[in-house]
Order: C-alpha cells, then structure tokens, then sequence
C-alpha cells in the first residue's frame, strides 16, 4: 500500500465535513459492462461519485483526494467521480475509512464496497467463482428506489449458462496491447 502522510496532512475538520457531505449526496458505484476482449466476458468498474449543483465542494474533495474529476452536466449539475481502481484502493477507501460516515446505509453501501475492490484488486474477478460472488455482492449495493442498472444478476447468469472455454488460459497479447 503506498504511502499515508497525504491522510495525516488533512485537516480533520475537512475531513470531517467532506465526509458527511459524501454521506448525504455521495454514491459508491459497481458497475459491469459487456466485454468481448475480456477473459469472463464481463468488466467490473468500480466508482465513487459525489453530485451537487456547486462544483465548490467537489472542488474540495478532488483537492485533500488528490484523485477523480469533476464533470458538468448539461443541466448543470457537477459530478465528482473516481474510477481509476488504483485512486479507490490508495486514496478513496483509506479515505472514508478515516473519516466514517454517520448514517447505517451509507457505512452498508461502503462496506460492500470495500469487499467487492478488494476481490477486484486480488484479481478474483478474472475467475467465475470471483466473478459471481461480486455480481451477487453487487445486489446488496444502493438497495432501494431509483437504483438504475443496464445489466442486473439475471444478464450475468444467462451468459453463464453455456460458457465456453471457461477454463482455457488467457491468450498472449501482442505488446502493443499489453503495455496499457
């Protein structure tokens, strides 16, 4: 794990109200997408969002973060987001971990979190077994209205049912592709 000293140099009121603004208008975000040139089929992407008309905060979090961008709508609303799994691993879980948040949902949500990054930094999502238990970790995460998903647990199951190849190793990348 890198270094911590940026975690320390936070002043703990920032901290703290950074914190408990995420608790309010924060979201932590398992996505998966279909993916042909990935070994399971699928990419698991892991982000962390913060939404709010005035981008000043954000502004904020994306300064003692040191990580994420802020992103403007057409509508106007500012968006906070993380979704390099590196920044989540080395500033955004550390974070939070930190400074905790206040409301049950939200340490839930965070917890879930936690353990799907860190099946994802472990790799174990290039196995089915992995792969399956994030998917079914994922169905605990943001329960409730308005939780929008293009691909839900049944997508994921019915592209099991047949796989092909399940056990085959992965194929050598010619080194143009393997130096992303």
């Amino acid at each position: 794990m890198s270094n911590q000293n940026w975690l320390n140099k936070i002043p703990l009121e920032w901290g703290n109200y950074l914190a408990g603004f995420t608790d309010g208008e924060g979201s932590f975000n398992v996505s998966l997408r279909k993916r042909d040139d990935h070994l399971m089929k699928w990419q698991v992407v892991l982000t962390f969002n913060v939404s709010q008309k005035e981008s000043y905060i954000l502004s904020q979090l994306k300064k003692y973060l040191g990580c994420g961008r802020i992103q403007q709508r057409k509508d106007g609303l500012h968006m906070y987001v993380c979704s390099n799994p590196l920044s989540i691993q080395e500033r955004i879980i550390p974070f939070f971990r930190k400074f905790n948040f206040r409301s049950q949902q939200k340490k839930k949500n965070f917890s879930i979190f936690c353990q799907i990054a860190e099946k994802v930094f472990r790799k174990e999502h290039l196995t089915f077994q992995g792969l399956e238990e994030i998917v079914k970790f994922r169905e605990e995460l943001n329960e409730g209205k308005g939780r929008k998903r293009k691909y839900e647990i049944g997508d994921f199951q019915k592209s099991q049912e047949y796989p092909q190849r399940l056990y085959a190793k992965p194929r050598k990348f010619r080194k143009e592709f393997s130096a992303r």
